[in-house]
């Protein structure tokens, strides 16, 4: 059982580290609300067990203190109506004396939203001072940001020294994410599969070589696998490539072989002579991309190759798409890798999906229902799956 479940807020006040980092237009409404979604149930437990709520978290990256574009009053209205009508009071700071005054008249079952805590440079410097400022607000402090676990800061990681052992937790969101991460890495059932996309090989490498250890297979789409089609002599047009990486990628090939890791590149790609929706498009084995062209979707051969490879699966990684998605000419590759985990999952393997394009793919084709789990902390997950400690993570347990 959870520390959270077994703790009861009644007449505490707790002090919850969410992540609300979430994407506004250019009228300040919210375009994805996944993130403010996942915090709901931790919210409406201490609620219901009679606590009072104040929330804090960061939004962007204001550069110069406080402005109207990075406040946190344009979420009120969106999170009262995921609290089912529930009142959100706002501080127009996250310290100083409006902070503390409103804090401290909080009854049992109020919300209180504090201002952006980057409108101060101290929370992104982990600055003890104003750590300590954020701690006298709330009794208990519970931290249920993953998507800021890899970061030290104030409010993420240095403010649980203030806190007695038993006054600090992690929240629902943030020990699912733990649990499903840890499942993944720790108590995979094989076949173990890691599907690796995305542009740079040198954003993966870390994950690559960590996945080496655990995995069975790895499936590598998107522009990385030029990369390692160049890697080994293959000719790929104007691909996108990494030219400072071919000896990396060359080499996890052959860490890979000695292991008995099964790679899986694209066999073929879907080529485009321009980066474009509408651009001239036709399907070339991977390694064989004329001049002038440059592959931007995995083919129909490698479609039906990593189907294949995710239909036997017991554990699935996900982490970046197979090709530019957001064009409709180059989603087939993502749609399948969706269409696949979410079949694997359906005869019983564990699926974890992370970081922002994979996301925002299974959310765009519909799938996010279908897998195990949908990670928010994109850079968080990477740097877990790299076998880092995480500095929110490391604060609280």
């Amino acid at each position: 059982m959870s520390k959270f479940n077994q703790y009861n807020f009644a007449g505490k006040k707790a002090l919850v580290r969410v992540d609300f980092n979430v994407p506004l237009n250019e009228h300040f409404e919210i375009t994805d609300d996944t993130r403010i979604q996942a915090a709901v149930t931790t919210i409406q437990k201490i609620l219901k067990d009679g606590g009072s709520v104040i929330l804090m978290s960061h939004l962007g990256r204001p550069k110069d203190g406080p402005s109207d574009k990075y406040s946190l009053k344009h979420l009120v209205a969106h999170l009262s109506k995921l609290l089912d009508g529930q009142t959100v009071l706002f501080a127009n700071d996250c310290i100083g004396e409006q902070a503390f005054l409103t804090a401290g008249m909080l009854k049992a079952g109020e919300v209180l939203l504090l201002e952006n805590l980057r409108f101060y440079k101290e929370e992104e410097k982990g600055d003890a001072g104003f750590a300590q400022k954020l701690s006298e607000l709330g009794d208990v402090y519970v931290n249920d940001a993953f998507g800021t676990a890899h970061r030290a800061h104030a409010s993420t990681a240095v403010i649980a020294q203030y806190f007695a052992a038993d006054q600090k937790m992690f929240g629902l969101l943030m020990e699912a994410e733990v649990n499903s991460a840890e499942k993944v890495l720790h108590q995979s059932e094989k076949p173990f599969t890691a599907i690796i996309g995305g542009a740079k090989v040198s954003d993966k490498i870390l994950i690559i070589e960590n996945l080496l250890e655990r995995a069975t297979d790895i499936i590598i789409g998107g522009g990385m696998a030029y990369t390692f089609m160049k890697a080994q002599g293959g000719q790929i047009g104007k691909s996108l490539c990494e030219d400072d990486r071919l000896e990396t990628a060359k080499k996890l090939l052959e860490t890979a072989k000695a292991k008995g890791v099964n790679i899986h590149l694209p066999a073929d790609s879907v080529i485009a002579d321009n980066f474009a929706n509408d651009a001239k498009t036709q399907v070339a084995p991977s390694d064989q991309i004329p001049d002038g062209w440059m592959g931007l979707d995995v083919g129909p051969e490698a479609r039906t190759a990593f189907t294949e490879v995710i239909a036997r699966s017991k554990t699935i990684l996900w982490n970046g798409p197979m090709g530019v998605f957001e064009m409709e000419t180059f989603q087939a590759g993502t749609k399948a890798i969706a269409e696949a985990v979410a079949a694997a999952t359906d005869k019983g393997a564990f699926s974890l999906v992370g970081g922002g394009d994979s996301v925002a793919a299974v959310n765009k084709f519909g799938f996010a229902e279908k897998v195990s789990y949908v990670s928010t902390g994109g850079g968080a997950l990477l740097e877990y799956f790299e076998g880092k400690e995480l500095p929110g993570i490391a604060a609280v347990k």
